[in-house]
């Protein structure tokens, strides 16, 4: 008597189908997952891309790149040596930010990095006077001045105009954009209303003021 091969049972066809359509569901699963990842990745990398080439080539809003006259702003009752203050001016959306360095100099300037925009923070205990330091690139601006002195950034931080009230508050009463003078933001952007922008914007400026 001859033995022949047995049937499979219909249970294990049926498992065997089961996991087959598993494996093949796992393979797509993963498949899209990699596409997904690649395709996340790909997106995120443009768009660092595209926004480094924008910041570089102006076409992102700047700080201080309006016109128009901003209001006056209040933006501490007082600021002692050695300290520094992150603020908004003009807008809600201009980070900018006001040192005050030890020999009393107050200074105001956007804490956006000229280079790819990260954020702009002061470190006090850098040289004599501190630094205003970028740490995404390690973008290195003069405290006094705004200038780039080490880093990546293209050009300058813009300005803030501070100015200091007898009571001691600070108010943020105009900007300038990289490479303006504080008086030349000023007269841009009062035009005729002050006197001392009437013979034209000169140099200069650059100091708070007192009144």
């Amino acid at each position: 008597m001859s033995v022949t091969e047995q049937p499979p049972a219909e249970g294990s066809r049926d498992t065997d189908a089961a996991q087959e359509a598993l494996h093949d569901r796992i393979a797509a699963d993963s498949l899209t997952t990699r596409r997904d990842y690649l395709r996340i990745v790909a997106t995120v990398s443009g768009g660092l891309a595209v926004g480094g080439v924008a910041v570089a080539s102006g076409i992102l809003h700047r700080h201080g790149d309006g016109d128009g006259a901003p209001q006056p702003k209040k933006i501490a009752d007082r600021i002692l040596p050695g300290e520094s203050l992150a603020f908004r001016y003009p807008g809600d959306e201009d980070r900018a930010i006001a040192v005050r360095m030890a020999d009393g100099t107050l200074a105001g300037y956007s804490a956006v990095c000229t280079h790819l925009a990260c954020a702009v923070l002061w470190r006090k205990e850098r040289g004599s006077e501190g630094e205003l330091y970028c740490p995404c690139h390690e973008g290195v601006f003069d405290a006094r001045t705004g200038e780039v002195t080490a880093g990546p950034p293209p050009r300058g931080l813009p300005k803030v105009l501070l100015i200091e009230q007898l009571d001691g508050s600070v108010w943020a009463i105009g900007t300038a954009r990289s490479g303006e003078s504080l008086q030349e933001g000023l007269c841009r952007q009062q035009g005729d209303a002050l006197r001392l922008c009437r013979g034209g914007a000169g140099a200069g400026g650059e100091r708070s003021e007192r009144t």
